[in-house]
């Protein structure tokens, strides 16, 4: 027999064998994603305190604004969120459809982001994640096309856990109760309607600046992150943000469900990447996030 017969023989099997080593891996990725769900659902309390607007009397009035507007007094102070989005993701210029669910402990605990993005031939879907729950910070960006080939398996490195911690901080947006005196964070006003939120944390991320309307409710947010989407594709702090377009209550809390985001905001390269639309925002605890 030929070698190249006995090649084309073989290729089925060869084939066969790269698809089922491509599962398991997958399959390993969704496993571990789902460790730190589970992880990041058990720090939630079962019975917090509830919120006074007393706690806020020593923070600047641009923090007092927010939080009168983003907690209903008697509100369970919960910290973790579990979200369900929609949106758009754009990617290479183009914008694809994307939903999404997250589980998120800001201000430094971590999050994780399962999303499904694209239709059709080009639909793919992973996980984002970020841990400071283990013996070792852990973070990720792991996306497969139709579970079975790679688009994107990164992270484990300090470039990536310095940006997905960066991001864990900004995501405190959508679980105000984390924000508050106590939880590491301390409120800097720096002008009329906008303050520096920094973690007091010696090793934690650069600071956010969040600016608020009239009423208390965020409009934007921006943070200094590291990050390689540059031209030259070095690490480096660049400017990372967006606007908050709309608000909405869950469960006593008032948070945004219209953001767009992007790096280098604030500069003529900004254009917006990521488009969401929360439609369901859960703060009382659930142990087993779906």
């Amino acid at each position: 027999m030929s070698l190249a017969k006995s090649l084309l023989l073989a290729l089925p099997l060869l084939l066969l064998a790269a698809a089922v080593l491509a599962l398991a891996v997958n399959a390993r990725d969704r496993a571990e994603a789902r460790r730190v769900e589970v992880t990041l659902a058990a720090l939630a309390q079962p019975d917090p305190p509830r919120f006074d607007p007393a706690m806020t009397a020593d923070l600047p009035e641009v923090a007092q604004r927010y939080f009168a507007r983003a907690i209903a007094p008697g509100t369970p102070l919960h910290r973790v969120v579990q979200l369900e989005m929609s949106g758009s993701f754009t990617l290479n210029g183009t914008d694809l459809q994307m939903t999404a669910r997250q589980i998120l402990a800001p201000p430094a605990g971590g999050f994780v982001w399962q999303a499904t993005i694209g239709q059709g031939l080009t639909r793919f879907a992973g996980s984002d994640g970020h841990s400071t729950l283990g013996p070792a910070e852990d973070s990720w960006t792991r996306f497969w096309l139709h579970n079975l080939i790679p688009l994107a398996r990164i992270g484990g490195t300090e470039d990536h856990a310095r940006a997905a911690a960066t991001r864990t901080m900004m995501e405190a947006i959508w679980a105000p109760a984390s924000l508050l005196p106590g939880n590491g964070v301390t409120w800097v006003q720096t002008g009329p309607d906008s303050a520096e939120i920094r973690l007091t944390a010696p090793d934690g991320p650069a600071p956010m600046t969040l600016t608020l309307n009239a009423a208390g409710d965020p409009v934007e947010v921006v943070a200094l992150r590291w990050s390689d989407a540059n031209p030259q594709r070095r690490h480096r702090l660049q400017p990372f943000g967006g606007r908050v377009l709309d608000t909405a209550e869950f469960e006593g809390f008032r948070i945004p469900v219209r953001v767009e985001l992007g790096n280098m905001y604030g500069t003529p390269e900004h254009a917006p990447f990521f488009r969401a639309a929360i439609s369901r925002a859960r703060f009382a605890p659930d142990p087993t996030p779906r």
